[in-house]
């Protein structure tokens, strides 16, 4: 069996293999999409594919759209010819439950693969025609927080950016400089509204966006490209929208025991492949059930009926209660703790971290102890279920195959919100956060990772992450067994309110974090007793 148009046909040989197909046209709703698109994504990786593909996929099916997802790529062009191409834009959805099932079906809401490369004219028409539509309704992301910042931690604008702000908007490169570009091409054809729709794990994701858009424009007036009219409509909610919202479901990479039971079932070339910008991708996507997405609705231009796909449509305010619930509580500070003590004490899998009894009592401590203190409660969603959830359910399943290093990926781009949020609730609160002890305890197991070490002294290489390069180089005098080597070389960094949110010394909690870290180099086994000891206090 073939994942293609031609392919899906035999559908007596899919459904006997178990896997479920899509009950639409798939040729016709692509061909209504590339002439009328309504909804367009950035940012085509796993979950998008799993999670939103799989939301308009159950629209359709359901018979409450007529219309796909174009899908457009800023950064890594390779997936759109190794993965979209070759399989006529379909993807197979795995769920993986607890109890080791699997529930397989193939996903046709992907109705077009664009590169989003200004070098290569026809791909930029294209996309500039899709922009130019007056239905299309919405523009979401999942470029990952990275994907939105302009300036690195020294304040100045990225290289990258740089040229794109001297270049214009005929030559961009970066993200938000092609959606600047295409606002602007929008607002030339007509202007008419649109919403933009960041569904990143970002602290006030739609704010971000719309800053860093909006930035981009701005720079762009200054030089002469654009108009203070463009600038100005870009500038009105009412027009150009940037909703808020708050994305949760667990989405490891594709296993390849999973590719081969897909092969073993018949499906042809399932195999994971890695693009020349690292990227690990599959045919199909493999996540858990559990996904909650919440989203202030604001939709200018109208939307498709996403609260009938299991979507939370409501106000910015309970939005931004339900991403501070999961970001900074009940979901990725315990990603962000556990993720490096995993890698340092041996573990693979999250899913044995989270049943380790040391780790699993800094999840508690970081989540129910010292994130609760602080929680909003968003009303819509129990932070204290979904907290249980999460430790009870999610975490410790075994079939998901999440992977420590997986969690470490790209963790300096979050500390400043998972972490650096509730410090500062706690300042506001008591005056200071020398209360903490676990948080503490998780930024400095973060930092002690960094030294790519693990507890028994056996080297390991880091997750990707845009600050490894510079925290190593910072922390490169230290040694692990010699403990008297940290002096003050954390000063400058848990000072820095870029990486943390926070100046951690005016915080309360610079020292403590130094303390914890020095003791976490003091050799083979510290990592462990420095865990016991501080969570023993």
């Amino acid at each position: 069996m073939e994942l293609t148009l031609k392919g899906i046909q035999d559908k007596k040989a899919w459904e006997a293999a178990g896997i479920a197909l899509p009950s639409y046209d798939v040729e016709a709703v692509a061909a209504a999409s590339r002439k009328n698109p309504m909804w367009v994504h950035f940012g085509i990786g796993n979950i998008f594919r799993i999670f939103l593909g799989g939301i308009c996929d159950r629209l359709l099916n359901e018979g409450l759209t007529d219309r796909g997802i174009t899908c457009a790529e800023t950064f890594d062009y390779d997936l759109v010819d190794m993965i979209y191409d070759p399989y006529d834009n379909l993807g197979l959805s795995v769920i993986l439950n607890n109890d080791g099932t699997r529930e397989i079906r193939v996903l046709g809401s992907m109705t077009e693969a664009v590169r989003a490369d200004a070098s290569r004219p026809e791909c930029w028409a294209r996309l500039k025609e899709i922009f130019e539509n007056p239905g299309l309704q919405m523009v979401s992301f999942t470029i990952t927080e990275k994907g939105y910042a302009l300036r690195g931690t020294d304040g100045n604008y990225f290289p990258f950016v740089a040229k794109d702000i001297e270049n214009g908007p005929e030559k961009p490169v970066g993200a938000m400089g092609i959606i600047a570009a295409m606002l602007a091409a929008r607002f030339a054809a007509g202007a008419a509204p649109l919403a933009l729709v960041s569904m990143d794990n970002c602290s006030q994701n739609g704010s971000r966006l719309r800053g860093s858009v909006l930035e981009m424009a701005g720079e762009w007036q200054k030089r002469g490209f654009l108009s203070a009219e463009c600038v100005s409509w870009m500038s009105d909610e009412s027009k150009a929208a940037f909703p808020w919202t708050m994305i949760d479901k667990i989405t490891p990479r594709p296993a390849t025991q999973i590719a081969d039971d897909l092969e073993k079932a018949g499906v042809a070339r399932m195999q994971p492949v890695i693009t020349g910008k690292h990227t690990y991708i599959a045919p199909f996507i493999n996540a858990e059930r559990a996904q909650y997405l919440v989203v202030e609705d604001s939709f200018p231009n109208g939307r498709p009926p996403l609260e009938k796909a299991g979507v939370y449509m409501t106000d910015r305010d309970t939005v931004s209660k339900s991403e501070r619930m999961k970001v900074t509580v009940c979901l990725n500070p315990i990603h962000s703790a556990l993720g490096p003590a995993g890698v340092m004490l041996g573990y693979d899998l999250f899913s044995d971290v989270i049943v380790d009894p040391d780790l699993r009592k800094l999840a508690e401590r970081v989540g129910y102890a010292e994130g609760m203190e602080v929680v909003p409660d968003p009303g819509i969603l129990s932070p204290e279920a979904f907290i249980g959830e999460c430790l009870n359910e999610r975490f410790p399943n075994p079939y998901l195959g999440d992977t420590c290093l997986r969690l470490c990926v790209d963790i300096s781009q979050g500390i400043s919100i998972r972490f650096g949020e509730t410090i500062k609730s706690y300042c506001e609160k008591f005056g200071s956060a020398e209360k903490l002890t676990a948080i503490p305890l998780a930024l400095a197991l973060w930092l002690r990772y960094i030294l790519a070490a693990d507890d028994a002294g056996r080297p390991y290489e880091l997750a990707p992450d845009p600050l490894n390069r510079e925290l190593t180089e910072k922390l490169s005098g230290i040694r692990v067994g010699a403990p008297e080597t940290v002096g003050d070389t954390l000063r400058p960094i848990l000072s820095n309110s870029v990486i943390f949110g926070t100046d951690l010394y005016e915080a309360g909690v610079g020292e403590k974090v130094e303390e914890i870290f020095t003791e976490l180099t003091a050799g083979p086994g510290a990592v462990r007793s420095t865990i016991r000891k501080v969570l023993a206090g």
